[in-house]
């Protein structure tokens, strides 16, 4: 009975002195962390982090100003590609920088208001600030993670068309991208933001445009550049529509009275029913209106990408060489069979 009220009384004990030390352990924190000399010392550290996080900002977007004017004036892709690169990594460094300054502005002021104070009690003390705030910030720490990842693996930069996917409408040019977020304008001139972490995939437009090539199929050439050209005057031609008129490639004569010509054109991404649709209807309105029409097929439109051709040439090329069948291979096998045991009987 005895043991019993001292085990009860012990433990009675034990949690006063628990929340005793509670107390006083809120206590040293509330008179270190939230006396009036630390909070304007806090304060006055992050406006000027934040009004030099501005500052950088600004000098950083004229250099990348400058860096999108150079990049507009060079007529080498490989060049422009660079430069995109670069201008996107400049871009990605103001919030680098931004993040950076308010780090370094929570660590001046904790060595200005606790100089008493060990470096190693701010890392502890971030830390435990991490691990409480984790639940709340938890989405922009994903999509700081995606961020950084697509980031280094150059999935995209600024100036490039991109199709994001799961989203039905999330087309644009790039305008400018973070470690959280990704701001997109749309061809109709809508402002898409998109949080990093719903980026599943991107399909990047090569140059930010569609090339399409026109097949026609005509009983005399010249009658079938005629269309051509009658065609390119009343297509409508702009940044956002068709980009350059169409351009006839080649002329190939396979037959009697049968002509083949290509003519390539590019499109702005989302407007290749110009090309697909309406440059075809032209074409054979005109055609139609000839004394003599000669079209003979009605014209086809496919993508022409230069790179696309060029990688599935080679796929192709591989596809067709020559395969083994079942018994040259046993016949292989069996040679390399009986020349491993001979081998063998010979070192025996």
């Amino acid at each position: 009975m005895n043991n019993t009220i001292y085990s009860v009384f012990g433990v009675s004990e034990s949690i006063d002195t628990t929340i005793n030390q509670s107390k006083n352990a809120l206590q040293r924190i509330a008179e270190n962390f939230f006396n009036l000399e630390s909070v304007v010392t806090f304060i006055i550290a992050i406006i000027i982090a934040l009004l030099l996080g501005r500052v950088v900002a600004m000098l950083l977007r004229r250099v990348t100003y400058f860096i999108g004017a150079q990049a507009d004036k060079t007529d080498n892709i490989e060049t422009l590609t660079k430069l995109r690169r670069i201008e996107t990594l400049v871009v990605l460094s103001i919030a680098i920088t931004r993040t950076l300054l308010v780090c370094i502005a929570i660590y001046f002021w904790w060595t200005v208001s606790h100089p008493s104070q060990q470096p190693t009690a701010l890392l502890g003390a971030s830390a435990v600030l991490a691990i409480l705030l984790t639940g709340t910030f938890g989405p922009i720490l994903r999509d700081f993670a995606y961020g950084a990842s697509m980031m280094a693996e150059h999935w995209y930069g600024v100036g490039d068309h991109v199709s994001i996917d799961p989203l039905v409408d999330g087309k644009g040019i790039v305008e400018r991208v973070t470690l959280r977020s990704t701001k997109i304008r749309g061809i109709n001139g809508e402002v898409i933001w998109i949080n990093n972490q719903s980026i599943m995939a991107v399909r990047v437009t090569p140059r930010g445009l569609h090339a399409m090539a026109l097949e026609l199929f005509v009983s005399d050439v010249e009658a079938g550049v005629k269309l051509i050209e009658d065609t390119n005057i009343r297509l409508p031609i702009g940044p956002l529509m068709v980009t350059n008129p169409l351009t006839i490639m080649t002329q190939a004569k396979l037959g009697q009275d049968l002509w083949h010509i290509t003519a390539v054109s590019e499109a702005a991404p989302g407007r290749e029913w110009f090309l697909e649709q309406f440059a075809i209807d032209v074409i054979k309105d005109l055609d139609k209106k000839n004394k003599k029409p000669t079209l003979i097929h009605e014209p086809i439109a496919r993508y022409a990408d230069s790179e696309a051709e060029r990688r599935f040439a080679r796929t192709i090329r591989n596809a067709h060489k020559p395969r083994l069948k079942p018994q040259t291979i046993a016949k292989k096998v069996a040679k390399a069979h009986i020349k491993r045991n001979n081998d063998r009987a010979a070192r025996h």
